[in-house]
């Protein structure tokens, strides 16, 4: 299977990538979009004429970039939703108030390297929040994502994901020892193999799902790690930059019918056997494609969250 390559690449930007594509008529979701690639993200999509809902957590944040987004762009039909992706009972009533189809939703908000931490259900925070509740919810719309007729999912994961496999044995490090980044890294590898499984589970609904490394950008992200980068300069991206691959996966003609791959600089990544010294910001490492593996962690969140 060939890799899918496309005229975009590390510079492109989010609003170059959605230039002259027309979605009126679409509904589309994005987590975490009251900062960062999320705010970028959304703009691109709303400037296709889109109905876009931006799910944060602070509604006050959301409804301030909702109001400039809607002056920027021209675009009435931004909306603001609550959701906390920690808390289940906030996803569940997200999903019970969602009436009609969803034609794209973007997996976007995550917590990276924080302290330790746990949920109420004694998972581990990071995986929790960026897999877990992700999952929760992209579960909980597969209704209304079948009913589009032809709906995308776009996984927001990260190079980090090289940091750690999935550890089946220890999700929640009841017996390693708590590191930030490798909690990062797995819950990261997380993202990629639900990509992996739901596109498998969902392609023959219409519903296709794949997953991105959005690039090295300074955000709040970073917040639990001084706000600083560790990659070098010319490997930087601006926010615009940073959102141009889930801009791309989201709504570009020159992906459909495409899911269960992953893509960086908005081209598709190779299978790497080890981190590059030259840009560790690119390929994938296998266990995150492996088709065990997700079927495996498919298994495994539907028993955490009490669906099996």
């Amino acid at each position: 299977m060939s890799l899918i390559t496309t005229p975009f690449g590390f510079a492109s930007t989010a609003a170059e990538v959605a230039a002259g594509i027309d979605c009126r008529g679409q509904r589309m979701l994005i987590t975490g979009a009251s900062s960062g690639i999320g705010v970028e993200t959304a703009c691109a999509l709303a400037s296709t004429g889109a109905e876009v809902t931006l799910a944060v957590r602070d509604t006050a944040a959301g409804e301030k970039v909702a109001a400039e987004l809607r002056a920027s762009t021209g675009n009435a039909a931004i909306l603001v939703s609550q959701l906390d992706l920690a808390d289940r009972a906030s996803i569940a009533h997200f999903v019970a108030q969602w009436q009609g189809p969803l034609h794209v939703l973007v997996n976007n908000a995550g917590v990276m390297a924080s302290p330790e931490q746990y949920t109420n259900e004694g998972w581990e925070s990071q995986f929790a929040v960026n897999h877990l509740g992700h999952f929760a919810l992209s579960l909980g719309l597969q209704p209304a994502l079948a009913a589009a007729g032809g709906a995308r999912v776009v996984s927001v994961s990260s190079s980090a994901h090289m940091r750690s496999p999935v550890i089946f044995d220890d999700l929640h490090f009841a017996f390693r020892p708590y590191d930030p980044w490798l909690a990062y890294g797995q819950a990261k590898t997380a993202n990629v193999l639900f990509a992996v499984e739901a596109d498998a589970r969902w392609a023959a609904q219409g519903i296709r799902v794949n997953a991105l490394m959005p690039g090295a950008i300074l955000t709040n992200l970073q917040r639990h790690v001084g706000g600083t980068m560790r990659v070098a300069p010319e490997i930087q991206k601006t926010v615009a930059q940073g959102a141009a691959t889930s801009v791309l996966l989201a709504i570009s003609p020159l992906l459909a019918e495409v899911g269960g791959r992953y893509f960086a600089d908005c081209n598709e990544q190779p299978v790497v056997t080890r981190r590059s010294l030259q840009n560790p910001l690119l390929g994938v490492a296998g266990y995150a494609l492996d088709r065990q593996n997700a079927q495996r962690l498919w298994d495994v969140s539907l028993e955490l969250l009490g669906l099996a």
